[in-house]
C-alpha cells in the first residue's frame, strides 16, 4: 500500500480491510451476507495482535469495528449498499478497487466528509482519527443499528431453520393470507406434485393471477433445474410461480427466473422476513404465532 506510513494506524488498517471486503464482494459476484464477508477477510489479510485486540467498552474486535466504521464512508461514496444483513458492491465500488487500498479509503472518506458538510455538521480532522472517534458520532449510530439488525436477523434465521419443511409451508401460507390471498391448498405430508401452496385472489380462484408456490427448506441453494421444474408446472394463463428458498438461489437460478417467459418470483430468507415484517399487522393472531415479532425503535441514522 503506497505511503501507508503517512496514515494513522487505524486508517492503515481501515484501508486494508475495506479494500479486502470490496474485493471479496467482487469475487463473489457482487453480494454476500455481511457475516460471510467478515469471515473471509482473515483469509486475505494478515492481522497482528493489535488488529485483533478487543475493545473493552464494546467487546468488539478492533479490525471488525474499523471495517464497520469505514463501511459507512463507502456507503456515502456509493461504493457499497447494505440491506437486511447483505452487502452489495456497486459498479462504482468495483471501479474504486482500481484506486488501490489507500486510494479507495481516501475516496470513501472524502465522500463522507462532503456529506457531513452538506448536512451542516462539523467534520473531524481525519488525520487525528484513532479509537475514541470510532465509537462516536453518526457513523457509530449507523454501526449500532446495523449490528442490532444483524442480531435480529440471525435470531429469526435460527428460529426458522429449526422448523420442519411442513412448518415453513405453513409460514409461507400465512404470509400469503396476510397479503390478502386465499390459500385453499397447503400440501399435506407425502407426494404433492411439486406444488406446496396454492393461493387465489378470491375464494374460488376465478381471478388471475393464480399463485403456485414451491418451497425448499434446506442448507443448499435452490438450483436452476428446480426453477425450471416450477416453470413447467405453470400451465394455465394467469398462473404465477413463487419459489421460496430459505437458503437462497444459485446465480443461474436467478438468471433463469429473470429471463423466463412465465412469471416466477424468487423469495429468499431475507426477502421473506421483509415481507413478514411488512404484512405482520394484517396477520391473524394464529398466524402471527407462527413467527412472532416485536418492534424495537432506535434513533435513525442520518440520511
Amino acid at each position: 500500500m503506497a505511503k501507508s506510513r503517512d496514515l494513522s494506524r487505524s486508517r492503515a488498517l481501515g484501508a486494508k480491510v475495506i479494500y479486502a471486503a470490496l474485493k471479496i464482494l467482487k469475487d463473489a459476484g457482487g453480494e454476500l451476507p455481511s457475516k460471510e464477508v467478515i469471515a473471509r477477510i482473515p483469509q486475505t489479510v494478515q492481522f497482528d495482535s493489535w488488529d485483533q485486540e478487543t475493545y473493552e467498552k464494546s467487546g468488539y474486535v478492533r479490525w471488525t469495528s474499523i471495517l464497520h466504521f469505514f463501511s459507512i464512508d463507502c456507503i456515502k461514496a456509493g461504493f457499497l449498499v447494505k440491506k437486511k444483513g447483505v452487502w452489495f458492491l456497486t459498479k462504482e465500488g468495483e471501479a474504486a478497487l482500481d484506486l488501490g487500498e489507500r486510494g479507495l479509503l481516501e475516496a470513501a472518506t472524502k465522500a463522507y466528509r462532503d456529506w457531513k458538510k452538506k448536512m451542516g455538521e462539523s467534520v473531524a480532522d481525519e488525520k487525528s482519527l484513532e479509537e475514541p472517534i470510532i465509537e462516536k458520532g453518526a457513523r457509530a449510530r449507523e454501526i449500532t443499528l446495523e449490528e442490532v439488525e444483524q442480531m435480529a436477523l440471525d435470531g429469526l434465521r435460527k428460529y426458522v431453520e429449526a422448523k420442519t419443511p411442513y412448518e415453513v409451508q405453513d409460514l409461507v401460507a400465512a404470509l400469503l393470507r396476510g397479503m390478502g390471498y386465499h390459500t385453499p391448498f397447503v400440501a399435506p405430508r407425502g407426494k404433492d406434485g411439486g406444488i406446496d401452496v396454492v393461493a387465489y385472489q378470491d375464494p374460488l380462484g376465478t381471478t388471475v393471477p393464480r399463485i403456485k408456490v414451491q418451497i425448499k427448506h434446506r442448507e443448499s441453494l435452490a438450483s436452476v433445474n428446480e426453477i425450471r421444474e416450477l416453470m413447467g408446472l405453470l400451465q394455465k394463463d394467469g398462473d404465477v410461480g413463487i419459489f421460496v428458498s430459505t437458503n437462497g438461489f444459485t446465480g443461474d437460478a436467478k438468471a433463469a427466473a429473470r429471463s423466463s417467459h412465465v412469471h416466477v418470483e424468487l423469495i429468499d430468507f431475507e426477502r421473506f422476513i421483509t415481507l413478514w415484517q411488512e404484512f405482520y399487522p394484517r396477520l391473524t393472531d394464529e398466524d402471527k404465532a407462527k413467527l412472532p415479532l416485536r418492534a424495537v425503535y432506535f434513533l435513525a441514522p442520518e440520511e
